[in-house]
C-alpha cells in the first residue's frame, strides 16, 4: 500500500473530495473528473484493489493520468502508456505588490474556442471543452486575439493548483507568462489558499522562471498516462 501523508501528495483525490467536489465522479475509494473537465483520477489509497475498482468505472477508449508521489507499478489490466517526471512546485511567501499597464481580463465560456487554440498550439497541459470549470481563467489580449492566459486547476483543500500557462509564441519576450502568474497567486492568497503547480523536471526555463517568482520545488512526483488494455 502506498501511504500518502500530505495532502499534496494525493492531489487528484483531495481535489475531488474537497475543492473540486462538484465535479467528481466515481465512488469514496476511485474518484475521476468528467472526462471534458480533465483527464485526473485519484484513489484513497494506491492498491490493485483501488485500480481494479477504477478501471471498470472508466470507458476504454481515452487515456487518464494518476499522480503519484512515489514510483509505483500499474499492473493489468491497467496499460501505462507514459511515465512523466514533475516537480511540485509551492509558493510559500508573500507575494510583492505588481504594477503592470497590461490588461489580464477574465474568461469565460465565450472564449473556450480560443482557450482552446491556444493550449493547443502551445501543449500546456490538457485543456478540453469544459476546463474552464476550474474557474479564475485570466488572459491577455492583443486585439481581438488571446495571445496569453493562466487558470486554477485542482483544488485540494487550501492549496490551488496554478495550470493551464501559455503564451502564444509570436508575442514571448513581454512578460505576459509572468504577470498571469502574479495575478493568480494573487488571487489565491486574497482567498487564503497557497499556490502550488506541476512542471516537467527537465522543463530546465520553466522552472527557473517559477523559482525566481518564489515557488520552491516541494518534491519530484510521477505522473503516468494510463489506459485500458485493449485486447485483439
Amino acid at each position: 500500500m502506498q501511504l500518502m501523508e500530505h495532502i499534496l501528495d494525493n492531489p487528484v483525490y483531495n481535489a475531488l473530495i474537497s475543492g473540486n467536489q462538484k465535479l467528481s465522479l466515481g465512488t469514496e475509494s476511485a474518484k475521476y473528473f468528467a472526462q471534458d473537465v480533465a483527464p485526473f483520477v485519484g484513489l484513497k489509497e494506491a492498491t490493485a484493489e483501488n485500480f481494479e475498482q477504477l478501471y471498470h468505472m472508466l470507458p476504454s477508449e481515452s487515456t487518464f493520468a494518476f499522480f503519484s508521489p512515489t514510483e509505483i507499478s500499474i499492473v493489468h489490466p491497467w496499460e501505462v502508456l507514459n511515465h512523466l517526471k514533475c516537480l511540485q512546485m509551492v509558493f510559500n511567501t508573500v507575494l510583492e505588490p505588481v504594477v503592470t499597464e497590461t490588461r489580464i481580463i477574465p474568461l469565460h465560456s465565450v472564449h473556450v474556442p480560443q482557450m482552446i487554440a491556444l493550449t493547443q498550439l502551445t501543449k500546456p497541459g490538457p485543456f478540453f471543452a469544459n476546463t474552464i470549470e476550474f474557474g479564475n481563467y485570466h488572459g491577455i489580449f492583443e486585439g481581438d486575439d488571446l495571445v496569453a492566459m493562466a487558470g486554477n486547476r485542482m483544488h485540494p483543500f487550501h492549496y490551488t493548483e496554478i495550470s493551464a500557462v501559455c503564451c502564444h509564441p509570436d508575442h514571448s519576450g513581454k512578460g505576459y507568462a509572468r504577470m498571469l502568474l502574479q495575478n493568480q497567486i494573487r488571487l489565491i492568497q486574497q482567498n487564503d489558499n497557497i499556490a502550488f503547480l506541476h512542471v516537467r523536471s527537465d522543463n530546465e526555463r520553466a522552472v527557473k522562471v517559477y523559482k525566481d517568482l518564489g515557488f520552491e520545488v516541494r518534491r519530484e512526483v510521477s505522473i503516468y498516462s494510463i489506459q485500458k488494455h485493449i485486447s485483439f
